[in-house]
């Protein structure tokens, strides 16, 4: 079997997990683990599907991080359940999903599934940084457009989209990006910058949606091409080069928000997936009487030893 690494989004897969499977899921304690069970289940279906020889779980060590806020202070505010002044700011997190986390952690652990996180960094830094410097094919597996950006036919980098459902993956590839928002994956993060998103507090361009950003990197290449148009007064209508010029100071900063982190110094355990012993199949199986993990532990393994 060809080496193909596989990086998960675990905050997007656990939140899609969490409201796809009825709360009702309880352990023996009444602790839900509905979130549990459907990512366990996510994993085994990735597994099973796209036959990853290794896997990693990336981790949001910080989902808000202090300089990306310093740089865009609407980054995320939407979603800050609670402002630390000395570390990560609380995120808003139904309860019954937050009580989970430590439980996925641990079912990771004991399936030898590789967590990985970064401090000051979102996941997405993670991913980012791995995709970047894998010696070997990666699957990248999210619902966030981000991480668009990452997507490289040359180095096959491929993005496993799941905003429409686990029963309706979209693979992602150049072609793909192009045909979805008509720039490349190399142009993704200018795109975003410009259109912004208001599910990150992402302002944008005011005034520039998904087509005058598509068609500004068409005429210009990137962003600085597109300032420097609009700066010279040419390859754009009065409207647009006002705005993009009413738009600079957030044009400054916005960049670096906005593009993942490629370069953190990571040191990353051998992620490559394995069949578990018995020993270590009879601590997953108690974990599993635990916390009732049933059938989705029992499929995960039962993926596992077909690696």
């Amino acid at each position: 079997m060809t080496d193909r690494l596989m990086l998960l989004d675990s905050a997007s897969l656990y939140f899609r997990a969490f409201y796809g499977v009825p709360d009702t899921v309880r352990a023996p304690d009444g602790t839900p683990v509905n979130a549990v069970r459907g990512f366990l289940d996510i994993i085994t279906r990735l597994v099973t599907t796209y036959r990853p020889t290794h896997l990693v779980a990336c981790w949001d060590d910080d989902w808000r991080p202090q300089w990306r806020v310093d740089l865009i202070p609407t980054y995320k505010t939407h979603r800050v359940a609670e402002v630390v002044a000395s570390c990560p700011d609380v995120e808003e997190v139904p309860d019954p999903l937050e009580v989970q986390v430590p439980v996925i952690r641990e079912a990771l652990g004991a399936l030898g599934i590789r967590i990985v996180g970064a401090p000051a960094h979102e996941a997405d830094d993670v991913i980012g940084t791995l995709a970047s410097t894998a010696a070997m094919p990666v699957d990248i597996v999210t619902g966030d457009r981000d991480l668009f950006q990452l997507v490289d036919d040359a180095r096959d980098v491929r993005v496993v989209y799941t905003a429409r459902g686990m029963s309706n993956l979209e693979v992602l590839t150049d072609a793909a990006v192009v045909a979805k928002y008509g720039v490349l994956p190399q142009q993704y993060a200018d795109f975003a910058t410009l259109r912004g998103d208001s599910s990150d507090g992402l302002p944008g361009v005011a005034g520039v949606g998904e087509k005058t950003a598509a068609g500004l990197l068409a005429a210009h290449g990137d962003l600085a091409g597109i300032i420097a148009a609009a700066e010279a007064g040419d390859g754009m209508t009065a409207g647009v080069r006002a705005k993009v010029l009413a738009g600079l100071p957030y044009l400054a900063v916005a960049p670096q928000v906005v593009a993942v982190v490629r370069d953190l110094p990571l040191d990353v355990a051998d992620p490559r997936l394995r069949p578990l012993d018995e020993a270590a199949k009879a601590d997953a199986a108690a974990l599993a009487e635990r916390w009732a993990l049933g059938t989705s532990m029992a499929r995960i393994i039962d993926a596992l030893d077909t690696v």
